[in-house]
This record gives C-alpha cells, sequence and structure tokens, in this order.
C-alpha cells in the first residue's frame, strides 16, 4: 500500500547512520519518505543527515537535512520551530537518538552514566516537551521512541546503563501515552533485538575477538538465525505513524525474531 504517510510532516530524529549501511534512523527516514511524507532528518552530524537526505530526493522523496544536539533544549526548540514555521505542523515525531556504552556500576564512569541517559531518554524528552505542544494545538500526532528489548531483558552485555536508559524509555512512552489519549496523540516504542546496523560495529564490536565472531555470536542468538536489518524497525515504525495502527497506543513492540519469548 503506498502513501500510508502522504503528505505528513515527519521529523526523525538520528535520521543519519554513524557508518556505512543503513541504520535505523536512516532507514526509517527513507521509509517515511517512499510513502508520501515530508521528512526533516536531524542529527548531531549534519553531513549524516544530509546522506540520508541525498538518498531520499534522488528517490523521488521530500525531505531536508538539519543538524542538532538532541540533548540540548535550546537547540531542540529552535529545529522544532523552523519546521513549524515552514510546514505549519508537524504529524510524526520519531526519536531514534540511542548510544550503548559498556560497563557496569564499577566500570562506568558518572559521565558515562549520565551521557548514556543523556542520548537514550533526554532526547524523547526534550523532543516530545517541544513537539507536543503542536500536537495538542491540532489534537492529532504520533510520536514513537526506539528502545531496545535490552529495556526489559539482559541481552548479554555489560551495559548496566543502556539497560537503565532504554526502561525508562518504555516507561516515559507509557505515561504519555496515556496521558495524552484522549488529546489524539498516540506514544509507541519500538524494541529493536540483534539487529545488523553500522552502530554495533561502532559500540558492540569491541565484545567480541572479530567483526566475524560478532557476526555469528548475534545470529545464533536469534531465534530466526539471523539478526535483523534496519529495515525491519523502519517498516515498524511506519506502521505505528501510520493512521492504520491508529487503536494502538502505549505499546512497547518486539521487533526481534521472537528473541523475547525465550525463557533461555
Amino acid at each position: 500500500m503506498a502513501g500510508r504517510l502522504q503528505d505528513k510532516i515527519a521529523i526523525v530524529f538520528g535520521a543519519g547512520s554513524v557508518g556505512p549501511g543503513w541504520g535505523n534512523g536512516k532507514a526509517t527516514a527513507a521509509v517515511f519518505a517512499r510513502e508520501g511524507a515530508q521528512v526533516a532528518c536531524i542529527d548531531v552530524n549534519r553531513a549524516a543527515a544530509e546522506e540520508t537526505v541525498a538518498i531520499i530526493t534522488a528517490e523521488g522523496g521530500r525531505a531536508s537535512a538539519h543538524a542538532c544536539d538532541a540533548t540540548h533544549s535550546d537547540e531542540v526548540a529552535a529545529l522544532v520551530a523552523d519546521i513549524v514555521a515552514a510546514h505549519g505542523r508537524i504529524d510524526v515525531l520519531h526519536n531514534n537518538v540511542g548510544y550503548a556504552g559498556m560497563g557496569g556500576p564499577i566500570e562506568l564512569d558518572e559521565a558515562d552514566w549520565h551521557r548514556t541517559l543523556d542520548l537514550n531518554v533526554t532526547t524523547c524528552f526534550l523532543a516530545a516537551k517541544h513537539v507536543l505542544p503542536h500536537m495538542l494545538a491540532r489534537k492529532k500526532g504520533a510520536i514513537i521512541n526506539v528502545s531496545s528489548v535490552a529495556a526489559i531483558r539482559y541481552t548479554g552485555y555489560p551495559y548496566s546503563a543502556y539497560y537503565a536508559a532504554k526502561a525508562a524509555v518504555n516507561n516515559f512512552t507509557i505515561g504519555l501515552a496515556l496521558q495524552y489519549a484522549r488529546d489524539g496523540i498516540r506514544v509507541n516504542a519500538i524494541m529493536p533485538g540483534m539487529m545488523n546496523t553500522p552502530l554495533i560495529h561502532q559500540q558492540i564490536a569491541g565484545q567480541y575477538a572479530s567483526t566475524e565472531e560478532m557476526i555469528a555470536a548475534r545470529d545464533a542468538a536469534s531465534p530466526t538465525g539471523k539478526m535483523g536489518t534496519a529495515w525491519d524497525i523502519a517498516h515498524a515504525a511506519l506502521f505505528l505513524a501510520s493512521d492504520e495502527a491508529a487503536y494502538i497506543n502505549g505499546v512497547a513492540l518486539p521487533v526481534d525474531g521472537g528473541l523475547t519469548c525465550r525463557v533461555a
């Protein structure tokens, strides 16, 4: 079905990729545009956002690139104001900024702890803080927060701050969903499982002797025998952003090949 987001104004925080290939935010921005949305591609790295926009426009889609540190309230506020001034509204907010620093309480210093919480949780808070007033004015909107199966399961990695941060994202999502349900605003989360994206090569690879070992181990950890891809997350986000999900609210959707169904 084409045009599921036709003429919607969507903003994607974390729309660039940290390395070659397709990250979750980059793929989501592309899928939103393919389905008719005007997409504001936001990333702390402008070049990464511009790369995503170049792909979208080459396909005939509509998108704009924006640089923003999503942990800074003033930058987020100014960006949201600019987008509303240009387009009159925001229909979809997709929060994809994240970070997984390794270490338990002994190994992590306080700065790393706060950085993990800021990048995973504060970014969702600030985006919602500045976008929600515009959605409330129209009594309509969809917000998707990218969480992780680490919010509800031990995934084998020693990243205690990440577990805490993603659990907070889930409950932040539920709180917003119920607070604003009668205002026509839906808020849901996506929990990726073992995914094969550029991010794992930057933040996870150090836990293994080689890239090949990492990929083999993560493939084996999935019930399907293969990691998922950024496109799996993007298509879940498309559904949650679309009117087809009009009665879905407060859900933390696992996109994990069944990983969270396992007892062990």
